[in-house]
């Protein structure tokens, strides 16, 4: 984990996620929708339960996932899709929205509010981590740590969309250069304290560079003979403004 924030944010946010997927308060849930969540007690998928005797002949795995945990990883999965218009819970009926984004997300044999849950679970995290601190919230966006966002925002919390939009102009870190360079105004976010970065242009000429121990953060400005951009500890550069 990065920094102490996330650290401890983890543990809430794994918590806060289940809780909002659960509420029907807000009907964003897919019990909202009347969808069945994936029994606590069923068995993996795939393989037969861990306490199964060795002698006795391995029972077939469920189509439903013993966790929330365990569906993400199958809910991208490569192999055949359960076709859009075979996509029905349990029970009861899904949104329209909700629809759209199970669309070609759903494997065969999956029980498909396992996966709608996933989406369900990047939006909770969204909403916790932008009351906290939004650029940390889009910074999560731009490194990745918040996978699946792109699609879970615009299908099910597209209330977050401006999150999704900055996120495209920023740059995690790394080595940047080529046509993913752009230049403009940048600022870090959520920085350690062991946040540092280069600009070079032609021939490797040094155009600037700077650190920052504070854990505070800083502007840089990437101009327009910039050839590569290398930050080191600054998690993540955001544009001031729309497009940087």
């Amino acid at each position: 984990m990065r920094n102490p924030f996330l650290a401890c944010a983890a543990v809430v946010l794994t918590a806060a996620a289940l809780a909002a997927c659960g509420s029907s308060a807000d009907g964003n849930g897919p019990e909202a929708a009347g969808a069945q969540r994936p029994a606590a007690s069923g068995s993996a998928v795939p393989g037969p339960s861990a306490t199964t005797d060795a002698t006795e002949p391995a029972a077939p795995p469920t189509e439903e996932p013993a966790d929330p945990e365990a569906s993400a990883p199958a809910a991208t999965a490569e192999g055949p899709k359960t076709p859009a218009d075979e996509i029905t819970p349990a029970t009861g009926t899904f949104t329209k929205k909700q629809k759209e984004y199970l669309k070609d997300r759903v494997p065969k044999g999956m029980d498909p509010a396992a996966v709608l849950q996933t989406g369900e679970e990047t939006c909770a995290k969204l909403r916790y981590l932008v009351k906290a601190d939004r650029d940390t919230a889009v910074g999560a966006i731009v490194t990745g740590e918040v996978p699946d966002a792109k699609d879970a925002v615009a299908g099910l919390c597209t209330q977050h969309q401006d999150l999704v939009d900055e996120a495209a102009h920023g740059y995690p870190d790394g080595k940047h250069s080529g046509k993913k360079l752009r230049p403009g105004v940048y600022r870090s976010a959520s920085p350690t304290a062991d946040c540092s970065w280069q600009i070079e242009g032609a021939g490797g000429k040094e155009l600037a560079s700077g650190a920052s121990d504070t854990g505070k953060s800083r502007k840089i400005t990437i101009p327009d003979s910039a050839v590569t951009f290398t930050s080191t500890g600054c998690y993540a550069w955001l544009p001031e403004g729309a497009a940087g």
